[in-house]
Formats: structure tokens, C-alpha cells, sequence
């Protein structure tokens, strides 16, 4: 069902947008309806980097967005690339040496990029689909004057598990990632912000701690975990889950969504100490060649039934109301996507760090899973 409406989508989308675009281009002669920084036809690469698994591109019959987009816009040549985390994508980019012209970070990692002159302030004028995003995503802690980034999606993290192999008795709070009747079957994030978090909700501190105890806690708690993690992970968790070599795994909702597509014996559920509730949003990075077709690439994901269609897929929740007619009943009422009011209460956001924290973080996460 799923599919085939992105199929169906498909299809009448890509007409629409061919029009809608030209009439964006005819609305906006600075463009000389094309896009870049680039008056004389000549093709402009527009370099995306995204997280893994974070976009439709035509599998099982969803949308192809980058290949709607460069129909669109036929002198613009899409080069996209992925990545696992925020602290790759980060070090990446704080390295130099490269050329990325869209990325999608999470809210924390905005808002350091942020303070770190990392990123360039987007030109709304070349962004008329802004217009759609939900009040409920805008002035945020992490961009409070809504200058450096557009909401692409919202999601919860939580624990995915077999029911095949995982008693329903155990199932309920962070604390089954440390249950030794599973040892050697459970997966662990790969990366210190959401290891952490999780130690952190545990042991009753906030998502945001700075106070060096609560974190020398946090790395003990992790360290006791260690004899029981299979591996720890980011996009790997796909094959391992769905071809059962794993039975535990904490992860993000909309990702579990994909993943119970190919095994449905696959569950989730919202921790009952707390969760990560997140906004990932486009932004343009500094090092940005084609500031202008970067933001018209924006500008086409947040066109209500390009996002509809991408969220289809993508199973993460959309920050664009007018997107959820064009998603599929099954995945607007499932409550691993859309949870309800009561679970989100529940949910805390991260936040940019200290930099001397953030290092403190990192020293003893390597700690934890070495010793």
C-alpha cells in the first residue's frame, strides 16, 4: 500500500513540479531560470551530503527526489553522498578540503556549527516553500531567528526488537540494552551524543549535562554494557536486525519504520525514562559553491507533496502539515512515527555542547567501549 501510493505519487508529482518550478524561475529572473552561480547555461554540481538511508531514491517504487529535482532543473547535476553520524559529517567539514553544498545535521550539531561560523545564512527569497513549515519548528533553541536552517524532519529515537527472540516482560525502559539474557545480540549506537543520552536518561539526568560526575557516571554505566554489545553501530543496523543477527537495538523511530517493512517481526517502543526528540534541518555549509541552487534544492523538499511523497518512504515525521496528504494512513497513525502527545512529553532535546565538554564526552566514550 505504502509503495504504491509513492508510485502513484510519483508520477502526478513530477509533472507538477516541472511547472511549478518553471513558474519559480519566471517569478525570480535573478535566476535566469537556472540556479548556482552560474548565467551561461554551463551545468552547476551541486554537492549533497545527507545521513544514510535519509532520502527516496526510487526504491520499491518511491520517489526518486534527486532525479525529480534534475528534471526540474536540467543544469543542475546532483552529486550526493552520505554519512553516518553528526560527528562525521562535522569532522568532515571542520577538516576543509571539500565541497558540500547541503547538508541535513541535527538541531545540537546546527546549533555548534553555528557558533563555530560553519554555516551561511540562507536567502529566503530563493525559498518561497518556507511558507509551509509548521510554526511548531520555527525559532528554535539551536536557530532561534530562523537564519541558518529549514526543518526537514522530526523523529524520537527509542529501542527496536525482535519479538521473536525478546520476552514482552523485558521490553519497557533503556535498561533492556543491559539485560545478559541477550548478550551478545544486542547493538549499541555508534556515537557518543545518543550513547550518552541514554546513560543519562537512566540515571536521571537531563539530555544536556555538563557537570563532569554525571558524566564519569554516564561512561561507567556504558563500560558495564560492553561485555554484552554485539557491535556498535549506525547504518549497519539495517542488515543486522533485519537478517537476525541481532535481536536489540537503539535506534531512531523512522528508521525502524523501513525496517519493519523487510522483517516484520521487528518492534519499537518509547523508553519510559525518556527519549531523544530531534529536528534535523537543511542547512548550507560555508565551504558551499552554489549557495543559490543549494537553497532552490531546499526550496523543492519542502513543496508539500515532494515532502509527503520523501516522508512516505522515509517513514520520519514531516514538519510540514500540509505534507501528511500525501503519506500513507499506515504510517501518519503509527505511533513509532507519529507518537502521541502523552509519549512526546516525554521526549527531551540535545543541545550544542561546551567545546571542553564535548571533548570530555568523547575521551570517555572511548573509555568505555576499550576498557
Amino acid at each position: 500500500m505504502k509503495k504504491l501510493l509513492s508510485f502513484v505519487l510519483c508520477l502526478m508529482m513530477l509533472v507538477c513540479t516541472l511547472v511549478g518550478c518553471a513558474q519559480f524561475a519566471t517569478n525570480n529572473p535573478g535566476n535566469n531560470g537556472e540556479s548556482g552561480n552560474n548565467a551561461s547555461g554551463d551545468e552547476v554540481v551541486l554537492n549533497v551530503y545527507n545521513w544514510g538511508q535519509y532520502m527516496a531514491q526510487g526504491e520499491d517504487g518511491a520517489i526518486d527526489v534527486i532525479a525529480a529535482f534534475e528534471e526540474a532543473y536540467p543544469h543542475i547535476k546532483v552529486n550526493y553522498t552520505t554519512y553516518d553520524s553528526n560527528e562525521t559529517m562535522y569532522s568532515k567539514l571542520k577538516a576543509g578540503g571539500i565541497s558540500v553544498d547541503v547538508i541535513i545535521p541535527s538541531d545540537y550539531m546546527i546549533g555548534r556549527m553555528v557558533e563555530e561560523n560553519m554555516l551561511l545564512p540562507l536567502n529566503f527569497d530563493n525559498i518561497p516553500n518556507y511558507q509551509y513549515i509548521d510554526e511548531t519548528y520555527k525559532n528554535t533553541d539551536y536557530d532561534p531567528e530562523n537564519v541558518y536552517s529549514v526543518p526537514y524532519t522530526w523523529g524520537t529515537t527509542g529501542i527496536i526488537y525482535n519479538t521473536k527472540y525478546v520476552d514482552e516482560a523485558d521490553i519497557g525502559s533503556w535498561d533492556l540494552l543491559w539485560n545478559e539474557k541477550y548478550a551478545g545480540k544486542i547493538l549499541m549506537f555508534g556515537n557518543s551524543r545518543d550513547a550518552f543520552g541514554i546513560a543519562e536518561l537512566l540515571l536521571g539526568y537531563g539530555l544536556n549535562s555538563t557537570d563532569e560526575a554525571e558524566l564519569q557516571a554516564c561512561a561507567e554505566k556504558l563500560n558495564a554494557q560492553l561485555p554484552l554489545v554485539q557491535q556498535y553501530v549506525m547504518d549497519e543496523i539495517y542488515d543486522l536486525m533485519d537478517n537476525e543477527e541481532a535481536y536489540i537495538a537503539p535506534y531512531y523511530a523512522g528508521d525502524y519504520m523501513m525496517m519493519s517493512l523487510e522483517n516484520e517481526d521487528l518492534a519499537f517502543y518509547h523508553p519510559e525514562e525518556g527519549f531523544n526528540l530531534f529536528i534535523d534541518a537543511m542547512c548550507v555549509p560555508s565551504c558551499s559553491q552554489n549557495k543559490e541552487a543549494a537553497e532552490l534544492f531546499i526550496n523543492f523538499l519542502c513543496d508539500p507533496e515532494i515532502a509527503g511523497a520523501n516522508m512516505d518512504w522515509l517513514g520520519y515525521g514531516t514538519p510540514i502539515t500540509a505534507a501528511r496528504d500525501y503519506i500513507a494512513p499506515e504510517v501518519v497513525d503509527d505511533p513509532a512515527a507519529y507518537p502521541s502527545n502523552e509519549v512526546l512529553e516525554r521526549g527531551q532535546s540535545f543541545l550544542a555542547l561546551p567545546q571542553e565538554v564535548i571533548q570530555k564526552v568523547e575521551e570517555l566514550w572511548l573509555w568505555a567501549k576499550t576498557n
